[in-house]
């Protein structure tokens, strides 16, 4: 969680520093009846208020927001020159906006969520359903993504087809393609790096070296699931890492700790309002580094699932959704980089892990703690991000000790 709140924050920082997105530049007169950006005490206040929502349903499609009007005051007269004059002043009201109040919603899940779980078997029931509902959703999620590359395909042709100077699009292009890159720089080959070795005073450089071959192929396909037992193998045997704390970490780490999907969606965001010309206040700023990381914990380990999250990120602030066409055309390839960002950070956690519990598993012979692992998995895994998958030398059943005594700890 930490180091993912950091990507995301290296990612916003990016953005705004560069401002790959660009749109034309109108001049905002202070006119009567026109609304102005809130302050940003009334943006924070907004935060709070719509952490609990007036009503459940509503916060569906609904979403309100301080709104400030300009209004003239009545005439006044200026008693040195006898002259009659009239000002600007600021009327404060509720803007009911359309969108999810995506923050309100999952306030509520999560209270939701710990009532269940302390009702204990009262709401197993409910637990039940809800778990149903998610499986039945993900298959849907599935069968529409089957016909998703003629969708995008018009998509973008549409975009394209209404846009003047398409030269300009690819500029912006170019440049949000840049600030991702270097924000996945920073915090990959910098960050993380400098976490590990002020936490362990080992060589950094060694240790990613000895996880090439896993970050490489998380390149290569894209998917953190797909890589698991590559992740694994590299860290048991090349880094000598516990295979107790990489039972653990590993299929947890590329289920929930997605680094560079979390980077990628803060950025994605910010870049989507400045091709639009909105400016976001530091309440929307806040919004998107909690929902992009939370966002992010729940994407799949699967090619190019954060464009499913970062619709959500979208709607939290109020953005268009549609408008993620504009960068469709090179989400694949910015997918492998932050998919090998998703990978490192999973290792560097592991061999942090490592290191703090260093006292509290006894010292194991190579060769008892060396594991051969089959790259091909077991007929009945599915990569669909629903659970962690198992493998041929290190199956599910085993994490569960493992989880146990880590959790103890």
């Amino acid at each position: 969680m930490t180091t993912t709140l950091s990507a995301v924050i290296i990612g916003i920082v990016m953005v705004l520093s560069i401002h790959p997105g660009s749109a034309d530049d109108k001049a905002k007169l202070r006119q009567e009846g026109k609304s102005t950006d809130a302050k940003p005490l009334d943006s924070l206040l907004d935060l709070i208020s719509q952490c609990f929502p007036e009503n459940l349903i509503t916060a569906c499609f609904e979403r309100s927001t301080t709104e400030i009007t300009q209004v003239k005051s009545d005439p006044r007269t200026n008693e040195t020159d006898n002259t009659t004059y009239t000002e600007m002043l600021d009327k404060y009201g509720l803007k009911r906006d359309r969108g999810t109040n995506v923050l309100g919603i999952v306030v509520f899940s999560i209270a939701l969520g710990v009532v269940i779980n302390h009702l204990g078997e009262e709401g197993e029931p409910l637990k039940k359903f809800f778990q149903a509902l998610n499986s039945a959703t993900m298959v849907l999620i599935n069968v529409v993504i089957w016909f998703t590359p003629i969708g995008i395909m018009f998509l973008i042709a549409g975009k394209f087809i209404s846009t003047d100077d398409i030269g300009d699009v690819l500029s912006d292009l170019g440049k949000y393609m840049a600030t991702v890159l270097g924000g996945l720089f920073i915090h990959g080959f910098i960050l993380l790096p400098l976490i590990y070795f002020v936490t362990t005073r080992k060589n950094p450089g060694r240790f990613a070296l000895n996880m090439a071959k896993a970050l490489f192929t998380a390149w290569g396909t894209a998917s953190s699931s797909a890589t698991l037992p590559l992740t694994m193998d590299c860290l048991v045997n090349k880094n000598k890492v516990n295979l107790n704390i990489v039972r653990f970490v590993a299929p947890v780490g590329a289920t929930i700790n997605m680094d560079g999907t979390a980077l990628y969606e803060a950025v994605a965001c910010i870049f989507i309002a400045q091709i639009n010309g909105m400016s976001l206040s530091i309440a929307d700023v806040i919004i998107v580094s909690l929902t992009a990381t939370a966002a992010a914990i729940g994407a799949a380990g699967v090619p190019q699932a954060g464009l499913v999250t970062l619709v959500i990120v979208l709607t939290a602030v109020g953005l268009p959704t549609e408008d993620v066409t504009f960068i469709l055309s090179i989400d694949w390839f910015l997918d492998r980089f932050r998919t090998a960002i998703n990978v490192w950070g999973d290792s560097v956690g592991a061999g942090i892990l490592n290191h703090l519990f260093r006292h509290t598993f006894k010292d194991e012979v190579d060769g008892d703690n060396a594991v051969e692992l089959d790259m091909e998995p077991n007929n009945d895994q599915t990569l669909n991000g629903d659970e962690p998958p198992s493998y041929n030398g290190i199956n599910n059943e085993a994490f569960d000790k493992d989880e146990v005594h880590l959790t103890k700890l």
